[in-house]
């Protein structure tokens, strides 16, 4: 895969599709590598007409790393001091914008999951000129009240990193299990290749602590979230117990005129059998940017 210098560092993306075509920008959620937007699920996109880039954020996968200086003190940025976090959501939106650049990209449809649609959201917030549409997946706006995670959610937050091959694969899987759809449960053998080529792939794990304390040390996106125009998505399920759907409600009322949809038994991922249902959405959504 390619890399290109984006905001001063470094990061790995992939494109599908037409290059002529309008670019979506799937952004990827915290701890996660580009592997996250499924490479079927990105080619379902680009067969709707868009030119597909996908990347990883700062601290994941194969783009640079922030490993020197000092690190974020979460327990400190739990309790309300985000003075240690490295960077904020804003600088991986600035990341976002440019990947952009480097490709030469003056205006995109964006799209973001989780903490990618925080970023995306900054994006909206920031630099509305260079979106075309905005689609909010499974985020929130990061008020301090909606979108909390469930008790058991939260746990596997805080904690430790897995240490070694096996320890890894066996944290990933338990991950998903918590944090999957339960009307949609993916194989097991499916699910552990997927956990051992996101491994295999990026072993790291050290970025996670920095890209949580930049989602706890960012600023509440409410007042800016009012201001935006851009055609905006707002797709969330109604089973997600890391940013449970109080956080798409939020963010859905907080944009003027976005649309909200709630899908049933969807949790804190993409099941492949809903891809069909979220294609349509984000290229209906793309649409009335004409």
């Amino acid at each position: 895969m390619p890399r290109t210098k984006a905001n001063g560092i470094e990061l790995e993306y992939e494109t599908f599709g037409d290059p002529q075509n309008p670019t979506l920008l799937l952004v990827m959620g915290l701890g996660m590598q580009l592997l996250g937007w499924r490479r079927d699920l990105c080619e379902g996109f680009a067969a709707r007409g868009f030119q597909v880039v996908r990347y990883d954020n700062r601290d994941s996968g194969l783009s640079d790393f922030l490993d020197q200086g000092p690190q974020p003190d979460l327990r400190a940025l739990i309790g309300g001091d985000p003075t240690s976090a490295p960077y904020l959501v804003r600088d991986l939106s600035l990341d976002a914008l440019g990947l952009l650049d480097a490709l030469g990209i003056e205006r995109a449809h964006i799209a973001g999951v989780s903490m990618g649609g925080m970023i995306a959201q900054q994006v909206a917030i920031d630099q509305p000129g260079r979106l075309l549409s905005l689609s909010s997946i499974m985020s929130m706006p990061g008020d301090g009240s909606s979108g909390q995670p469930t008790p058991e959610a939260m746990a596997l937050l805080l904690s430790p990193r897995p240490q070694g091959r096996e320890a890894a694969i066996e944290r990933g899987m338990h991950t998903w299990r918590v944090l999957g759809s339960p009307d949609y449960p993916e194989a097991e053998s499916s699910l552990r290749a997927h956990v051992i080529e996101a491994y295999e792939r990026s072993s790291r794990s050290d970025g996670f602590g920095r890209q949580l304390a930049a989602i706890l040390a960012s600023p509440d996106r409410t007042p800016g979230l009012r201001e935006v125009t851009l055609p905006t998505l707002v797709l969330h399920g109604t089973a997600d117990p890391l940013i449970q759907c109080s956080g798409g409600e939020a963010t859905a009322a907080a944009v003027p005129g976005a649309e909200l949809l709630l899908l049933p038994g969807m949790g804190h991922n993409l099941p492949e059998q809903l891809w069909p249902v979220i294609i349509e959405a984000v290229t209906a959504n793309a649409a009335k940017a004409g």
